[in-house]
Order: structure tokens, then C-alpha cells, then sequence
């Protein structure tokens, strides 16, 4: 298994080359950022309080708006707090570890992620992209300052894509053909994936957010798009080569240099694509399945249908087990354990297994895997070893990064909240501080990842 680590120096567009003080009327305490106040999340930032009082102890608190999905999607003001020694009157969060506080030991991104939501009231105009720092010297606001972290440049352009409901094409503006980066979310379904399109356009890639699945809450419950399928049963694959036959009609975009991005049940349809159509250059599969697993929805009788079709043929599946009584233990309010299933599935029906296994070997580009050893929605970690080395048996490297202690969600980028993850009826796994530090650390390796598969 090749594995490889990279830090997030150097990685990533800078908004400003100039360092941005921001400073309390009353005190010459104030926070140093670099790049500045406002950073394109997932770029590098440094923070550092100057000006503190020698031998004093200083206090940061931090808070920002988060529309939670784990708390039914609640407008929640989640907060953190560390406290430092002063020492000779600089904190650098890069490298000081706390004295106490909501996370422990040397973390710029430590106030960000260890984040708690609170019952507290969210103040009037608080957006979920700002993230308020106030330093505290004997329970005295000595500076205070607001960072906005921007999902995306704003001169990305975004259109709507009518031939594909819900898909978004977002790119940066300027001539020539740029190279194209598809984004496949998971089960959740929607639009919600594809409004990750202007995040990777600004990193100068053609970007097609790409919607496939849109489940309704429950039986005849409306669904945003109701022209895509409500169950995920025999979602077509081959809905990817219509999405290459519309790109290769554009002069803006490289059709010869196509990648595709797919999280969790995005991942398993990413390696499909990729395993049966020969124009896919790279593949970036995060919390990755090895084989097809069964399909479910409001309208499937379990243990009937794959999750994907090829050319109107359903795939050979893995079937669950105790799919039911998880889906009972969501109507009573009890915890889900969405891995339960899988993993009963699996022992259940070896032959199953190696007939649904997909044909990983068959796709001779570039491949990045990313998993969390503490993966509670499939155990992710397994499979992608098992695809590491079914390409090895072929001939083929794979990038395979595999975190212990680190969960389903590695889609992030480290500064955004990662404690609420556990929360509510269903566990996505791993500790607050090991999926944060993983999610930082796959961004910048995806990027360069990317750079060199689509060069």
C-alpha cells in the first residue's frame, strides 16, 4: 500500500501577501493572520496574538454559526475556548498548546474544530462561514477579530447544467481548456454535492457538481429533484458517459483530462465509472466501497435490488443484513448503526462478495483512496486496502491513505467543527481531533494529487 504525507505549507491560493492586524481600541493586543481576515477555506492560515502582556495568561474564545444536519439541521452557535501562557508576550496558535481548554497540544486549527454547539442565542448577522476570535487577558477583551472563511473565489463563475437536473458547472474565468473534476456525493443525495463546485473551480479546475440520487424524507414526502430517482436502486452508470458526451461539446473544457471525485456511495459509483469507461484520467474515492452493495429506498423491498445498473442491467450486489431492524430503530428514535449491516451483509454472503467485487484492476489511471480506520457508516479502511491490493496484484499503484481513530466524513478541510459528527440516531465514527487532523490533511494531498494525475 503506497502511502504518502504532505503538509499544508505552500499548498493552495493565497488572497493577500500582507498579514492582517486586528486590533482592540482600548489595548495594543491583536491577532496576526496571514494570509489575512478573509482565506479560501482549506488554504493555509496562521494566527498569532501579539502585543499579550508578559507573564499574563490569555484566554481565545471562538464561535461561528453551523447549520448542523446532525441536530436536524438546527441554526446552532457552536463555541471553543483555549487558554495560553503568555509567555514573552506573543501566542503563535501554531505552535503553543493550550494550558487547558476544548482541545489540547500544539493545533492552528484546534479552536476551529473542537467547536461544541451551545444553547445559546446566535448573534444577529452571524454567517456560517465567520468564525469570531476574541483573546481575553483577567476576563478583559484585549482584541477581537472575525475570519471569513470563503467556500469559494468570488470571481468562479457557476451555471446551471439543464441537461443534468440540479447539476452546477463552475470554472474561473479566462480562455483555454480546463481540466474537469466531477463531483459525486453520497447517499444524502440532491444538490448538496454539487454545490461544492465553485470550491474545487477555484483551485482552476472545470468543475461539474453532479446530482444522481434525490430521496424524499419518507414515503411521498416532496424531493428537491424530482426528476432524478428516489430509491438508490439501479442508479445507471452509464449517466456518466452522458455527462462526457455534453462535456466534449464545450470549448472551455479538456475532455482528455477528466476526474472523478466521489465520497462514500459516490466513491462506489466513481470506481465503477472509472473500472468500465476508459476517458476517466483520475479518481479521488473517499470512504470507498470495494464491492456494490444492495440497494434500499421508500419503494425497494430489501434484498431485491443493486445499488447500480450498467446499460440497464442491475450489478451483481452484496446483500445486507438486519437492514430492517436499523431502519425500526429510525422510527423509534434508537442509534442507526448503518456498518452493522454492511458488515453482516458481507459475512453473511461470501459468494456474493466476490461476484459484486468491482473490477478496480481494469482501470489503468490514477487512483487516490481515503479512509478512517474508526468508519461507522462501512468499514471503508478494509476495502481500500482491499483495492490497494487487488491494483498491486495487477500492476498498478494506488495512492491509499488510511487514518487511525479518524471517521466517515473526510470531505473536510480541518477547520470547520468535527464534534458533532456522532451526534444524533446515526454514528459516522471516529474522535473529533483524528478526523479533523485527517480532513487537513487529505485536502492540500488531493489537490497535489490532482495537479500531477490531470497535468
Amino acid at each position: 500500500m503506497t502511502r504518502f504525507r504532505l503538509t499544508l505549507a505552500g499548498v493552495g491560493l493565497a488572497l493577500s501577501s500582507a498579514s492582517a492586524s486586528a486590533q482592540s481600541t482600548a489595548t495594543s493586543t491583536s491577532f496576526h493572520l496571514t494570509p489575512g481576515t478573509k482565506v479560501l477555506a482549506g488554504n493555509p492560515l496562521t494566527i498569532a496574538l501579539v502585543g499579550v502582556p508578559p507573564r499574563s495568561q490569555v484566554r481565545v474564545d471562538a464561535e461561528r454559526l453551523v447549520f448542523s444536519s446532525f441536530h436536524n439541521g438546527k441554526r446552532l452557535l457552536f463555541r471553543s475556548y483555549a487558554e495560553f501562557a503568555g509567555g514573552k508576550g506573543t501566542v503563535d496558535l501554531v505552535s503553543a498548546a493550550p494550558t487547558s481548554g476544548s482541545y489540547s497540544g500544539a493545533d492552528v486549527r484546534g479552536l476551529f474544530w473542537s467547536m461544541v454547539a451551545t444553547p445559546d442565542s446566535v448573534p444577529t448577522g452571524a454567517q456560517p462561514n465567520q468564525v469570531r476570535l476574541r483573546a481575553r487577558v483577567g476576563g478583559r477583551v484585549v482584541a477581537d477579530t472575525t475570519i471569513v472563511f470563503l467556500n469559494a473565489l468570488p470571481e468562479v463563475r457557476v451555471e446551471q447544467v439543464a441537461a443534468f437536473p440540479g447539476a452546477l458547472l463552475a470554472s474561473l474565468p479566462g480562455g483555454g481548456r480546463r481540466p474537469v473534476i466531477i463531483i459525486l456525493g453520497g447517499s444524502d443525495g440532491g444538490s448538496r454535492a454539487a454545490r461544492e463546485a465553485p470550491k474545487f473551480a477555484s483551485q482552476g479546475y472545470a468543475v461539474l457538481g453532479l446530482p444522481y440520487h434525490s430521496p424524499a424524507a419518507g414515503p411521498g414526502a416532496p424531493r428537491e429533484l424530482p426528476d432524478l430517482p428516489a430509491d438508490f436502486a439501479d442508479i445507471p452508470v452509464e449517466r456518466l458517459n452522458a455527462v462526457y458526451d455534453w462535456l466534449r461539446t464545450r470549448d472551455d473544457v479538456d475532455p482528455e483530462r477528466i476526474a472523478l471525485y466521489g465520497s462514500s456511495k459516490g466513491a462506489e459509483l466513481a470506481l465503477l465509472a472509472a473500472s468500465h469507461f476508459p476517458w476517466i484520467r483520475a479518481v479521488v474515492a473517499v470512504a470507498p466501497s470495494d464491492v456494490v452493495w444492495e440497494g434500499w429506498g421508500w419503494g425497494v423491498t430489501p434484498g431485491t435490488r443493486s445499488s447500480f445498473s450498467l446499460n440497464g442491467t442491475s450489478l451483481p450486489y452484496v446483500p445486507f443484513e438486519g437492514f430492517l431492524d436499523e431502519m425500526a430503530n429510525m422510527q423509534s428514535g434508537a442509534p442507526i448503526h448503518i456498518r452493522r449491516f454492511h458488515d453482516r451483509g458481507r459475512a453473511a454472503h461470501p459468494e456474493a462478495v466476490d461476484a459484486a467485487r468491482i473490477p478496480v484492476e481494469r482501470f489503468r489511471g490514477k487512483l487516490m483512496l481515503v479512509a478512517g480506520e474508526d468508519d461507522q457508516s462501512w468499514n471503508s479502511a478494509a476495502m481500500t486496502r482491499s483495492i490497494t491490493a487487488r491494483r498491486a496484484a495487477a500492476g498498478l499503484e494506488t495512492v491509499a491513505l488510511i487514518f487511525p481513530d479518524a471517521g466517515h466524513l473526510l470531505n473536510g478541510n480541518g477547520w470547520s467543527p468535527t464534534t458533532h459528527y456522532n451526534v444524533g440516531q446515526e454514528q459516522s465514527g471516529g474522535t473529533p481531533v483524528a478526523t479533523a487532523r485527517a480532513q487537513a490533511e487529505v485536502w492540500p494531498a488531493m489537490l497535489d494529487f490532482l495537479r500531477n494525475a490531470l497535468r
